[in-house]
């Protein structure tokens, strides 16, 4: 090598290189990507000197990006045919570490170019070439006229030589001889396994070549002769196609291209303006980059060109499980260039449920193109993905609710989490949170409430009898009205705190505590079945709520509209389920529910355990148990935050075993206390209601069978 220089890095900061091969990127592979896209960099300035005049590509030449592994000799080259280097520039970018050849390429050029296509920012990423190699060199020749080829090496990075080369060839190209802990990465399967992983969607084609490998040149595909017959007098071979009207098409073949296909797609689906994407298209890549066989829901494609720039696809995979064991992936690229999956700066939270990728190359990135750096217009992005996501769902429900309907058992804990996290996501999806009925029937909050109102006027007209005295029918309209509003609204102990109280504390709750309208919610069909059949015989709906989420749900609605109120159908019975006494058949009933309480609470051992006698209009129903709505909360969120050290007894007291005076076992265990068999009566009658409300105890279960056995048995006598 003549004119051979010698000389020492020099670096901007004391012990920065072995930060660098350390400390600066976290995964050793990474090296494949910042090689590759220097390459990137190198084809687009040539592309952009072309496009200004200042120089001419050679006709038929593919500009690209080569790898060649070597397993024998332990080496990769990375080889590019973009606008190369100088002796100078590799002074000037190379010796000099942190200082980037992309920046000062667009200094120059800044006032004929954009920086849109340069990746590379920072010049570091190719000393990543040293976390896997002890030796690299480069071999460069410069697009000038007159350029001569330039040789450098390096021994791990600190000591180099450089001087005139023999490189023929347009372009740069970079050697590594890896360290023995590395081989790995030349093995020819690993090393694509590293290209697709971060590479896969660069704007250069990249070629890959096992240089231990002998590559047969592709056999000529032969030509029957009755096809060349047929085919006679044609210039193009056509194949025929039926169209849908049923006429026959011709579409010309494709000529299958010779020769190597590129590792990546230099034109991914999301560089493309939606109008070109077919249905096929968008679940073609979905399948190709997330490995995922079960087609998504739907998708949104992201295309904005300002205020910043802006591409991608997220999709909407079924997510029909729990939603805290939900992994999405969003994968982030600049440029084309991946960065990294699930970046909680750019996604928001609850968008980590969602597949898809982004391209955003004005991301503020650090210095190893990992991270992001704390930049308030990273915020921007991520709230006009939100806003987006927002748009397309409340869209589809104003356009196609139908669909909106058959994707929302799937897609609901996604936006109820996005609601949880997101207040602007909330307030933008408040008015298109749907529920299921007990008729499996889709309905708003809204439509839930206009239904009920209805009903209940139904019920008040049915029950108020034409021709009878008006004082006495508007007082007992006024009245009826009254109960069946504290009913449909749920606020039965605030009714009853009135009816204990005086007139004026009445007012005073009234003004202070204004009525809420009451929505009712199921959160187990099968074991809440006696609530459900009760409610659909007396015309009362319910929204079905079986999420783990849903809990939270309902809790932030209520404080967003303190006009609402959720309550579960097993918490309280309303009067609609009752039948009107008198004031000698109440007096009655308090005085059996005294009696029974005490027989109860000594049977079952529950000192704290509180009994009511109702007569139910269902003569079928025996006894259930009532567990307020905010105990059962309560209790809820003892579970999720673990809390188990607290007292479960101390919700005791708001647990209720109601018993029905029409049916005729409880009719029985009032007239017969003293009886041999009462005792175990109660027992059962209690499981019985219990076990509508909640499933039991296996010991009370074992107990509960052994019981019932007996009762047969008592019954065969």
């Amino acid at each position: 090598m003549s004119n051979t220089e010698h000389g020492s890095l020099s670096i901007n900061s004391e012990n920065i290189f072995p930060i660098i091969k350390k400390w600066l990127y976290s995964d050793h592979d990474i090296f494949y990507r910042e090689l590759i896209s220097n390459g990137c960099d190198a084809v687009t300035k040539l592309k952009k000197l072309e496009l200004m005049s200042e120089y001419s590509i050679p006709e038929g030449e593919e500009l690209c990006i080569r790898i060649l592994v070597n397993p024998e000799e332990k080496t990769i080259k990375v080889i590019d045919n973009g606008i190369g280097m100088t002796a100078d520039e590799v002074k000037e970018y190379i010796n000099q570490i942190a200082f980037s050849g992309a920046a000062a390429f667009l200094e120059k050029y800044k006032d004929k170019t954009n920086e849109d296509q340069i990746i590379g920012h920072f010049g570091l990423g190719f000393y990543s070439a040293f976390m896997v190699a002890h030796k690299v060199t480069i071999d460069s020749l410069s697009w000038q006229a007159g350029a001569k080829p330039v040789h450098w090496e390096s021994e791990e990075g600190v000591d180099f030589e450089m001087g005139e080369g023999d490189y023929a060839d347009r372009g740069t190209q970079i050697t590594l001889y890896l360290n023995e802990d590395s081989y790995e990465f030349s093995n020819e399967y690993r090393a694509k396994e590293v290209i697709e992983k971060y590479c896969s969607f660069m704007p250069v084609p990249i070629y890959f070549k096992n240089e231990n490998i002998e590559e047969k040149p592709e056999d000529e595909e032969t030509v029957e002769e009755e096809d060349i017959e047929s085919a006679e007098g044609e210039e193009d071979i056509i194949d025929a196609e039926v169209s849908e009207d049923g006429k026959a098409q011709t579409v010309e073949k494709e000529e299958k291209k010779k020769g190597p296909k590129p590792l990546n797609d230099t034109a991914p689906l999301w560089t493309k303006h939606p109008n070109d994407c077919t249905e096929e298209k968008y679940k073609e890549f979905y399948r190709n980059v997330f490995h995922d066989y079960k087609e998504p829901l739907f998708w949104i494609h992201l295309n904005m060109d300002y205020p910043f720039n802006l591409k991608g696809i997220l999709y909407f995979p079924k997510i029909n499980t729990e939603y805290d064991s939900i992994e999405g992936t969003i994968k982030l690229y600049n440029n084309q260039v991946f960065i990294a999956d699930n970046i909680k700066e750019v996604i928001p939270e609850f968008m980590m449920l969602l597949k898809g990728v982004i391209d955003c190359p004005d991301l503020p990135l650090n210095v190893s193109r990992s991270a992001l750096q704390n930049d308030g217009f990273v915020k921007k992005i991520s709230d006009y993905i939100t806003k987006k996501i927002a748009d397309k769902l409340s869209g589809m429900y104003k356009v196609e609710r139908e669909n909106y309907e058959k994707y929302w058992d799937d897609i609901s804990p996604f936006i109820k989490f996005g609601c949880l996290k997101d207040e602007k996501f909330r307030d933008k999806m408040k008015d298109y949170i749907i529920y299921k009925n007990l008729e499996k029937k889709y309905i708003t909050v809204d439509e839930y409430l206009e239904a009920a109102k209805k009903v209940q006027e139904d019920t008040v007209k049915a029950e108020s009898p034409e021709g009878a005295d008006s004082s006495e029918s508007a007082d007992s309209k006024g009245q009826q009205g009254e109960d069946k509003d504290a009913a449909a609204q749920g606020d039965n102990a605030q009714e009853s705190g009135k009816s204990e109280g005086t007139s004026s504390d009445s007012s005073d709750t009234s003004e202070k505590e204004p009525k809420k309208d009451v929505i009712y919610y199921v959160t187990d069909e099968q074991q809440q079945s006696q609530y459900v059949r009760m409610f659909k015989e007396q015309g009362i709906d319910a929204v079905i709520l079986t999420h783990t989420i849903d809990q939270a749900f309902i809790s932030q609605l209520e404080q967003a509209n303190d006009k609402i109120r959720f309550q579960r159908i097993d918490s309280d019975l309303t009067d609609t389920f009752k039948e009107e006494v008198g004031a000698e058949d109440a007096e009655e009933l308090k005085k059996e529910a005294d009696d029974l309480t005490e027989l109860f609470r000594k049977v079952l051992g529950k000192e704290k355990l509180e009994v009511k006698v109702e007569k139910l209009k269902d003569v079928k129903v025996s006894a259930m148990v009532t567990l307020s709505e905010e105990s059962r909360r309560m209790q809820d969120m003892m579970k999720m935050y673990n809390a188990y050290g607290m007292d479960p007894s101390m919700f005791a007291s708001q647990e209720t075993l109601v018993l029905n005076a029409n049916n005729s076992l409880v009719q029985y265990v009032f007239t017969h206390k003293e009886g041999e068999h009462v005792p175990m009566f109660c027992e059962q009658l209690y499981d019985l209601a219990l076990i509508s409300h909640k499933p039991l105890a296996p010991e009370a279960m074992t107990k509960f069978i052994e019981r019932s056995n007996e009762i047969m048995l008592l019954l065969a006598k």
